[in-house]
């Protein structure tokens, strides 16, 4: 079917959603940046690799906005040709008018189709629907990302429900070309992660000890059940601290003058580490022991509540960089595979 052409009208319906999951979302990458100022984190899908694969798969830019769909299950009836693609989290068993589709892997859509996926049994929490044109939602503050704590973005601020209408912007007219990412460049979801991160900004002897560090690197830490888009939280830890209290800041050696958190950052509130994610609190006052660097930021999206557990490893700045070329490498489209 190569030959044949997308034609639609601006504004198209694209999905009317006919179960939205537990809390599926529309979001872009990389969000609304430059709002830390103004209390925003950037929003934006957890997992940014599978998120702009898929709209690379269905000749979208990589900032297109898709659907962040935890825990997989999901199902809307079609309104508009085009493609479709699907990428993350697995065993969603996603399907075209009840006939399964891969992951990884676009295919072609028409009016009247049904697109749907049951909970993913994993490895991996989340999957991201990507449709040709991408989602025609209002921006706010330039991006079209859902902040759910703070209400805006999407439709409305808030997850979808059965009922709503999805449209779609209009791309050139195209012909349509299937794709699928090659194997070799797809990424593995275990079920224990190893999840690179730089020290700081408080890995400073005034606030933790080697020790502390050295159990940080170590340990095997579980991924807790109350974890969200705010923030992943790990099992307690005591550390020892290099202080006794927070001084000014506070009554326990975890609390610092309020600061602007990292995207990523890891931040120890008491005993318990809290991975930030994309909807988190843009400042506080806690010890951020580490920060995730950019190239696996997507591991987090994909790390499975109450079963998944996570190793950090250390890297410095040139390995950082290393690791975000081979990311930008896999999104390159000049590496798919046409069908």
């Amino acid at each position: 079917m190569n030959h044949e052409i997308i034609r639609r009208s601006p504004d198209e319906h694209a999905l009317e959603v006919l179960d939205a999951g537990i809390q599926t979302t529309v979001q872009d990458w990389p969000g609304r940046r430059g709002m830390r100022p103004r209390g925003f984190f950037p929003s934006g899908p957890m997992d940014h690799f599978a998120a702009r694969v898929a709209n690379v798969l269905v000749g979208n830019a990589g900032g297109a906005a898709v659907l962040e769909i935890p825990v997989g299950r999901f199902s809307a009836r079609v309104g508009a040709p085009g493609l479709v693609a699907l990428c993350g989290a697995e065993g969603a068993a996603p399907s075209l008018n009840g006939i399964e589709v891969p992951l990884w892997e676009s295919f072609e859509v028409r009016p009247g189709d049904l697109v749907s996926c049951s909970r993913a049994k994993g490895p991996g929490f989340r999957l991201n629907l990507a449709f040709s044109g991408g989602f025609a939602v209002p921006e706010v503050f330039g991006s079209r990302s859902t902040h759910l704590v703070a209400g805006v973005g999407g439709i409305d601020g808030r997850a979808l429900i059965r009922g709503d209408v999805l449209t779609t912007g209009t791309p050139k007219a195209r012909a349509i070309r299937r794709a699928r990412l090659p194997q070799s460049l797809r990424p593995t979801y275990p079920e224990h992660w190893e999840i690179e991160v730089m020290r700081g900004p408080h890995t400073d002897p005034e606030f933790v000890t080697e020790q502390d560090w050295a159990d940080f690197v170590s340990a095997a830490w579980r991924v807790n059940m109350n974890s969200d888009r705010s923030a992943t939280r790990l099992n307690t830890h005591h550390f020892q601290w290099s202080r006794t209290d927070g001084g000014a800041a506070g009554g326990h050696p975890s609390n610092v003058p309020d600061f602007s958190y990292p995207l990523g950052g890891i931040h120890i509130n008491g005993d318990t580490p809290m991975i930030l994610g994309p909807d988190g609190a843009s400042s506080g006052g806690f010890v951020v022991i580490a920060t995730v660097v950019h190239a696996a930021l997507w591991k987090i999206g994909q790390l499975r509540p109450g079963r998944d557990t996570v190793r950090f490893r250390e890297v410095g700045i040139q390995e950082a960089y290393a690791l975000a070329a081979h990311t930008e490498y896999a999104l390159d489209p000049r590496h798919l595979e046409t069908l």
